[in-house]
Formats: structure tokens, C-alpha cells, sequence
């Protein structure tokens, strides 16, 4: 993923915070806990709270919270004309998402149907009937609730926006509120500190103190993002904003849908979750275990070091072929090296090999 900022004034990068993106997230993490298990108690007390009737008009609407991330909740970047500025709180948040024009929520609540168009830019389904043969059929793949909803919407916005509008309204009055509350004191912390750090250090630093995700090229024309994704977009006109989130890990949102401002939706650190590992180095390291003699050779590696010449007397193969399979093992960052006397010790690296799981998570998650 790629976001081009070539020429782009600093002043048009921006960390802010905003209510209704992170109501997104949190509904997220309610219809999928499986995704964030730092959330577990979170998620658990609430969902046992909500009152069965929003419990069920959630339920009808997940699919835009639950597979992926609507861009119906950063409507700030949306709106033709717009600043770019996010709502102090979450009804003037749902003020900007009311003066989004049709074509673009349209566009947004049936993200689910066009994802594979989502960077490429396409004919409104409102007024294309080919567009709106495809959000129907694609609908229709996915479930009689999608179908129903971009039945409905396709037909007349208006109403189904004042429903969405009214549903993130009794989830602030229900359970939101209070999360806001407590979370916001930190994510506006966090959100002036990277402005600061942006203004003092430049882009990489503050890209960096984001995400190890993230990264500048040293022109300072282009900033990346690790994902199993692609995709590219420009700042360079409508500037780039940037928003921090406490129930965004391990997922790192890049909003780059064709004349939309850029947005970068983060996770704040916390000290108990880990670096992010590169993409390539996940497939390094499933590649690596894939082979049957590296497996063999990490069987006694995890239990205690050995030399490459116990490990070929053991396995029956040449020295050669030892040193081989542990330099692809050493270049995927799994086995370690010491030397004792002058015998040269291998094992493997325990933490490394029991992160793999949460790695690989992690990478197709973000």
C-alpha cells in the first residue's frame, strides 16, 4: 500500500481523533473478538448489556463493520469541498456523515459488494445500471440481510441514512459514551504527541513512532505500509489525515478510495503488544518450516543446541546439507548461533517460532 506525498506541505498531514471511527472499530471488535483478545472482557460485558433490540439491529448491519471497515465512519474524508476536520464528538461526526453526498455513501455502505473495485475508482451504482446489477448480485452472494439493505438503499439513500444515523446514536446512548469518555483522554494524548513529533523530527520519525508497518522512502515522497494488500493513492491534493484508535489492534486501516482524502487508522502502542513482523519475513519463516528436514532439524534444535555434525550424524545427511537447511533457518530469523571452544552451537529460537501464530495473524489481519 502505497500513499504518494511528493510536494506535500507539512501542515497538511494531521493527527486527529475521531468518535465515529472509533465507534467502528468497537463494533468491529463486539462482532468479531476473535480478531482482538485484548478485548475479550471489553467486548463479553457489553454485548452482554445491550438491550436485545439493538442487539438484533446491530446484527442486521455488521456486514459493515464486521468483514470490513465501511468507509461510512471517516466521512470527514468523504465530503466533496470538505476540510478534512473531525467532529469534536460523535453527533457532529454524524453532522458530517448527513452532508456526504449520495453517490459517496452509497459507494461506502456497499463497499462490501465492490471491494475488489474499492482503489479503482467506478460508476455510481445509483445511476449505472451495470454498477447496480453487480452490488445486487454480489449482495446477493453474501446474504438475504446484504440483499435486503442495497435493495433499499439503491432505491431511496435517505431513509436507510437516517436508520444508520439513529443506530450509532442509541449505540452512544447504550454502551459508547462511556467508552469515549475513557478512552479519549489517550488518543488525543497520542494524536498531539505525533503532531509534535511530525513537526519537530519530520515524517519518518512520526510514521515510524505509528507503525513499524509504516515507512518513508528516503526521497520523503511516498509513504508505505506493510500489508498483504495493494493499493496506492495521493495526499499530495487533499492532504493526509491520520487517526488513532484503542481498539484498532492488530489491524491498520489505509482509507485510499479514488478522491477521498487519505486516511491512516492506527493502532495506539501499548507496552504489552509486540513489533509487527514484516510481511517477508512471515513468508520467510512459514517457508522455511515447510521443507520436512528444516522440521526435523528444529525437533532437536528446540530442545537443546547442537553442532552441525551431530546434526548430520543424526539425520543421516552430508554436513553441507546441515549447513544449508540452518542458513535458510538463520535468514528467517529462527535459529541463533553461539560458539563454545571451538565447537559452533545452533538452536532454536523458541520466542520466534511461538509468535509464528500471532505473526501470521497479525499480517493478515492488518
Amino acid at each position: 500500500m502505497h500513499i504518494d506525498i511528493a510536494g506535500l506541505a507539512p501542515d497538511r498531514i494531521v493527527f486527529e481523533t475521531s468518535p465515529l471511527a472509533e465507534l467502528g472499530l468497537a463494533l468491529h471488535a463486539l462482532s468479531e473478538p476473535g480478531h482482538h483478545p485484548g478485548l475479550h472482557g471489553w467486548a463479553t460485558a457489553t454485548s452482554s448489556a445491550l438491550d436485545p433490540d439493538l442487539a438484533d439491529r446491530l446484527h442486521e448491519a455488521d456486514f459493515l463493520w464486521r468483514h470490513t471497515f465501511s468507509d461510512v465512519f471517516m466521512p470527514f474524508a468523504g465530503v466533496r469541498g470538505g476540510d478534512g476536520r473531525t467532529g469534536a464528538n460523535l453527533a457532529e461526526d454524524l453532522d458530517i456523515l448527513d452532508r456526504m453526498d449520495d453517490e459517496r455513501f452509497v459507494a461506502a455502505a456497499l463497499e462490501f459488494t465492490c471491494t475488489s473495485l474499492y482503489g479503482l475508482g467506478s460508476p455510481s451504482p445509483l445511476n449505472n445500471p451495470t454498477m447496480r446489477a453487480r452490488a445486487l448480485e454480489m449482495a446477493a452472494a453474501r446474504g438475504p440481510r446484504q440483499v435486503e439493505f442495497a435493495q433499499q438503499l439503491l432505491a431511496d439513500p435517505a431513509p436507510v441514512r437516517r436508520w444508520v444515523r439513529r443506530l450509532f446514536e442509541d449505540c452512544d446512548q447504550a454502551f459508547f459514551a462511556d467508552t469515549w469518555r475513557r478512552v479519549q483522554v489517550q488518543l488525543v494524548a497520542d494524536a498531539r504527541h505525533k503532531n509534535d513529533l511530525l513537526r519537530r523530527k519530520g515524517i519518518g520519525e512520526a510514521m515510524g513512532a505509528v507503525s513499524t508497518a509504516l515507512t518513508v522512502d528516503e526521497a520523503g515522497t511516498r509513504i508505505s505500509a506493510d500489508k498483504l494488500t495493494e493499493g496506492r493513492t495521493s495526499a499530495v491534493g487533499p492532504g493526509l489525515t491520520l487517526i488513532p484508535s484503542t481498539f484498532g489492534w492488530p489491524h491498520l486501516n489505509l482509507l485510499h478510495a479514488p478522491g477521498w482524502r487519505p486516511v491512516i487508522h492506527y493502532p495506539v502502542h501499548q507496552p504489552q503488544l509486540p513489533s509487527p513482523a514484516s510481511v517477508e519475513l512471515l513468508q520467510l519463516r512459514m517457508e522455511a518450516l515447510a521443507h520436512p528436514m528444516r522440521m526435523r532439524l528444529c525437533r532437536h534444535l528446540a530442545r537443546s543446541p547442537h553442532t552441525t555434525g551431530q546434526l548430520a550424524d543424526t539425520h543421516g545427511i552430508t554436513a553441507p546439507e546441515v549447513s544449508r537447511h540452518l542458513a535458510v533457518l538463520k535468514k528467517a530469523g529462527l535459529v541463533t548461533t553461539r560458539r563454545r571452544g571451538r565447537y559452533v552451537l545452533h538452536q532454536l529460537d523458541l520466542t520466534s517460532v511461538a509468535r509464528l501464530g500471532s505473526d501470521f495473524l497479525e499480517g493478515v489481519l492488518r
